[in-house]
């Protein structure tokens, strides 16, 4: 079990798959805030042109 937790903690593989999943899930967020706000701002726009539409000034 000693040379098991030796060669584990001298292994760099793993560390490296670590980080890149947490820089892959910091850029999910980051992506997944930017459509949100993207979104309701598309649909401000729509909902302003289709009041327009129905009813204009």
């Amino acid at each position: 079990m000693k040379k098991f937790t030796q060669r584990f903690l001298k292994e760099n593989k793993g560390v490296t798959a670590i980080e890149y999943g947490l820089i892959a899930g910091l850029v999910v967020l980051v992506i997944a805030g930017a459509v949100t706000s993207v979104g309701a701002n598309i649909s401000t726009v729509m909902t302003k042109v289709a009041n327009l539409i129905v009813a204009p000034s």
